[in-house]
């Protein structure tokens, strides 16, 4: 059985070579501004560092 052709990760759309493995120039766009935008996180458990602004140490 043939295996079915890769398709666009956002439309579904089949891949086109000069934008893998998006289908085309407007969805390879739009994950990117997803990126910027912070629509894609990655869950991280940090230690506060006294680096970021919500950090809270007791003083003292």
């Amino acid at each position: 059985m043939p295996s079915k052709p890769p398709s666009c990760p956002l439309c579904g759309q089949p891949r086109v070579a000069e934008f893998k493995p998006f289908c085309s120039r407007g969805c390879r766009d739009r994950d990117l501004l997803s990126w910027f935008g912070e629509g894609y996180r990655v869950a991280v458990d940090q230690v506060p560092d006294g680096t970021a602004d919500d950090d809270r140490f007791d003083e003292g």
